[in-house]
């Protein structure tokens, strides 16, 4: 709808990912306007990241352009910045080139990324998998790492995943079906024997936050596979060719564990700049709301997605609860403008999906039974690809994936990027994909 700037309230929503889109999209029918920021012009698809990092999908599958959101949404503007303070009697935020951005509402949906826990080495070493740029990297890195360990004859190389949630298991279980099915004919000098896949994690089962029988099976498939499944292990400290880890019994016995690359997928931590923000924050850096979704002591700042926690209490940090706070923020608003008041905030749980490898699932939606199997990947796949923002994002996607499964064993036209210098350092050495490595460095 086309509104006055000058007369209507103006919302400014931080943070272009699932809840921040949410939002932004709940508002397209208020009498407002809508300035989105972000620091990049896309927004990512999380949940598949570890597709792009195993060369299936292309970067552009899981990435939608924030601008294109304008569509049927005239009310809507997108900024392109970092937001480096906040001022919240003023009603002001100040971006890193300076510019300043007033607000009537703001709502803050940053997200979370990588939570490194202070283990020594693990900021400076490990492949975190929590952006586009991360799961590039961690594919140009692997597809390096496994190009100069052809020019090693008997080389050894162990990719190790730290973290046994569903970003660990999907990326573990999609790394062991390319060693599987890839590597024989794409590696003729290596052999399955060359390349190990590791999963570590400090509890006593993978996929937590699933039912014992989920986790049993999840393990048991994985294995299957041929991953090397670790449990009641924690990582004590991560070096460019490895980690030392550690056990979880009452020993607490520590063992050097060789890696050509760690990849972390252990956990999530607010972004250190909201402290700069001058909103309260409670366990694990979260932004504090009530069930309306607003910030303690600031009534017209609101926080939704990962980085907030209703009543003290944190939501699961997936799409859909992300997903769920934006549209509620959405009419809270709506109804400070227009009069009205939407209620408290209740998350409605649809469950819980994660998939091991090709036609290989389990999901414990509500309403029905768990599942495994065939039927557990379909519906991972069908709620995957709904989804994804966008028809061209959605048929890529399908289209990948399906080549992937459908061709199994008959394709092996991998989608790959720069080759990177580990394959022309291959003579000497340790073989490390480290992110301390000289290319590809990323803070």
């Amino acid at each position: 709808m086309n509104v006055d700037p000058e007369s209507v309230p103006h919302v400014v929503i931080v943070g272009g990912g699932f809840a921040g889109i949410a939002a932004a999209r709940g508002l397209r029918k208020s009498n407002v306007r809508v300035t989105l920021i972000d620091r990049n012009p896309y927004s990512t698809f999380q949940p598949l990241l570890y597709q792009v990092a195993t060369s299936t999908l292309n970067p552009g599958d899981v990435t939608y352009f924030l601008r294109a959101l304008r569509r049927r949404q005239s009310n809507l503007r997108v900024e392109l910045g970092n937001v480096e303070t906040m001022d919240h009697q003023a009603q002001t935020l100040t971006l890193d080139d300076g510019r300043v951005v007033n607000y009537d509402y703001l709502i803050i949906g940053t997200g979370v990324s990588a939570n490194f826990f202070g283990i020594p080495g693990a900021q400076e070493h490990a492949l975190p998998l929590y952006t586009r740029q991360e799961a590039i990297d961690v594919r140009d890195r692997i597809n390096g790492l496994l190009d100069a360990a052809t020019k090693r004859q008997g080389e050894k190389v162990r990719l190790l995943i730290v973290g046994g949630g569903p970003t660990g298991v999907e990326t573990a279980g999609a790394l062991a079906e390319m060693r599987q099915k890839d590597l024989p004919v794409v590696y003729p000098e290596l052999n399955e024997e060359s390349v190990e896949v590791m999963l570590v994690d400090m509890a006593d089962q993978v996929l937590g936050a699933f039912s014992d029988s989920s986790s049993e099976y999840t393990a048991g498939e994985l294995r299957r596979r041929g991953v090397n499944v670790v449990l009641s292990k924690s990582v004590k400290e991560v070096k460019a060719d490895g980690v030392v880890l550690k056990s979880m019994g009452e020993d607490e016995t520590e063992e050097w564990t060789p890696a050509a690359a760690v990849l972390w997928a252990s956990g999530v931590t607010v972004p250190k700049a909201v402290s700069n923000w001058g909103v309260p924050q409670v366990r694990g850096g979260r932004i504090p709301v009530s069930d309306r979704l607003r910030v303690n002591d600031l009534p017209n700042v609101f926080a939704i997605g990962d980085i907030a926690a209703i009543n003290d209490g944190a939501l699961p940090q997936l799409a859909q609860p992300a997903k769920q706070t934006g549209a509620h923020v959405a009419k809270v608003i709506h109804g400070l403008v227009h009069g009205g008041d939407p209620g408290p905030f209740k998350y409605k749980d649809l469950g819980i999906l994660a998939t091991i490898g090709r036609a290989d699932a389990v999901a414990e939606v509500t309403h029905l039974p768990k599942l495994k199997g065939f039927v557990a990947w379909a519906i991972w796949n069908v709620v995957h690809l709904a989804t994804l923002l966008g028809g061209r994002n959605r048929i890529s996607s399908m289209v990948n994936l399906g080549t992937k499964y459908l061709m199994w064993g008959r394709s092996h036209n991998l989608i790959v990027g720069d080759i990177s210098d580990f394959s022309k350092n291959a003579t000497e050495g340790p073989l490390s994909a480290a992110r301390s490595m000289k290319r590809h460095h990323h803070k």
